[in-house]
């Protein structure tokens, strides 16, 4: 870890210490947060002189149902928020996992970074994940009468309804799956040195 790594990942455990995790990974670190503590500890980072993340970058939901092929026994969604502080010239990737996996719900960070807002619509929309507090909270990118999560692993690949434009009625129509599942190839992995590669 770089010196100017090292120096953030030391006042991030001042700041917080047990109640939360500072992982670094290829250059970059990760501070896993308890749901109970994530508004808390976004609206720190934000106004502590010496971490000063004034800017969320990025917020994105993410489905860990399935991950490690299946070994993974820990909450199954989490909300990812990636920080940049521009006078500190540092980032930090900030996480939390909800605690209810059949109704996932943590704090919204909108009132803390405006630019949340859209981030924060688009992790509901396609994960189902609640953010407690947003003021706008309403799917961004699928249909209104859209049912089901598109992102979540348990979604089927051909969704559950298609929609296409009839021209005898001359408007758009909605009508069950009319997909025939088709069977893949399996991937075939050759041997080391494999035509002279």
């Amino acid at each position: 870890m770089s010196a100017h790594l090292d120096t953030l990942a030391q006042l991030l455990a001042e700041r917080f210490g047990e109640r939360v995790s500072v992982r670094s990974a290829l250059g970059e670190l990760t501070l896993t947060v308890p749901a109970a503590d994530y508004l808390a500890v976004a609206t720190t980072l934000r106004d502590d002189a010496d971490l000063a993340f004034e800017q969320l970058i990025d917020l994105c939901g993410v489905d860990y149902e399935g991950y490690k092929d299946g070994a993974y026994e820990g909450p199954r969604f989490a909300a990812v928020s990636h920080l940049m502080s521009v006078s500190k010239n540092w980032r930090l990737r900030l996480k939390t996992f909800a605690t209810d996996d059949d109704f996932p719900c943590v704090a919204s960070v909108n009132g803390v970074w405006s630019s949340a807002n859209w981030f924060e619509r688009e992790a509901f929309d396609m994960y189902g994940i609640i953010f407690e507090g947003h003021e706008d909270l309403r799917r961004i990118l699928t249909d209104y009468g859209f049912i089901g999560h598109p992102m979540r692993k348990d979604f089927p690949v051909s969704g559950h309804v298609e929609m296409r434009y009839d021209p005898e009625q001359r408007r758009v129509v909605y009508q069950p799956v009319t997909i025939e599942p088709r069977e893949i190839t399996p991937r075939v992995i050759r041997e080391d040195n494999y035509g002279g590669l």
